[in-house]
């Protein structure tokens, strides 16, 4: 990094008064949720699935990566009904993201501190202004010049704080849309394949339980007596 770019950062900083602690606490506290957020919603979505390779991991869950064989194997064992499996898919929702919108909640709330943090660096400033102005004397230029960039480097930071956070909020938005559309799809994969493999067992069930019904059927029928037209003609033998 160029010193001298080091240096008028940290002149800057320095020129701000001490409304610049705050106003970098909230920095670290809004970008360290948003970079973990979006870490964390990325795992939970891989990304390039197609609906054969769900499929295969919904009959076997042991080979779903991740945080996706967690989900499916909580949803699929000793699940005997499509209602349980359901049920069980809104247990993960209930689990999850809640705690993500909670951290997305107080990104907001740091998103709009930063700025409310600059307008007070910009008010004490302003104030220095007007000290040096009633104070008179040599060094009057000095403190007239110290409180307006005071004025001017709070409120400069406060909304660079405050604007990428605003893109990182739509950002963690957008990927928590997309993990609640990827549990619906899930979803309805999970229970498409246990809806087939039921009417698949119902069907040869049918089938079994009609083979024997016919087997039963051919046991109990009469067996048909030979009609006297058709019984053969014996010729008495003439010695």
């Amino acid at each position: 990094m160029n010193p001298e770019f080091l240096q008028r950062i940290l002149k800057s900083w320095a020129d701000g008064g001490w409304t610049m602690v705050p106003i970098a606490m909230v920095a670290f506290a809004l970008y360290g949720i948003a970079f973990q957020l979006i870490r964390h919603l990325g795992r939970r979505v891989p990304s390039g699935l197609r609906d054969t390779d769900l499929n295969r991991w919904i009959s076997d869950a042991s080979g779903a990566p991740g945080n996706l064989g967690d989900v499916l194997r909580h949803a699929t064992t000793d699940s005997h009904s499509l209602e349980t499996i359901s049920a069980r898919f809104s247990e993960v929702t209930a689990c999850e993201i809640p705690e993500v919108e909670r951290r997305m909640q107080l990104m907001q709330v740091y998103i709009a501190a930063a700025p409310l943090l600059g307008l007070l660096g910009t008010v004490l400033g302003m104030l220095t202004t007007f000290e040096g102005i009633a104070a008179g004397g040599g060094k009057m230029v000095d403190t007239i010049a110290q409180g307006i960039s005071e004025a001017l480097i709070t409120t400069e930071m406060g909304l660079l704080v405050a604007l990428p956070g605003m893109v990182l909020s739509y950002v963690v938005r957008r990927r928590r849309n997309e993990y609640l559309a990827f549990l619906a799809r899930l979803e309805s994969l999970t229970l498409r394949h246990f809806r087939l493999r039921q009417m698949s067992g119902m069907t040869h069930v049918f089938r079994r339980d009609t083979l024997s019904l016919g087997t039963q059927t051919r046991a109990l029928a009469p067996k048909p007596e030979a009609d006297a037209d058709d019984a053969p003609d014996i010729q008495p033998s003439l010695t």
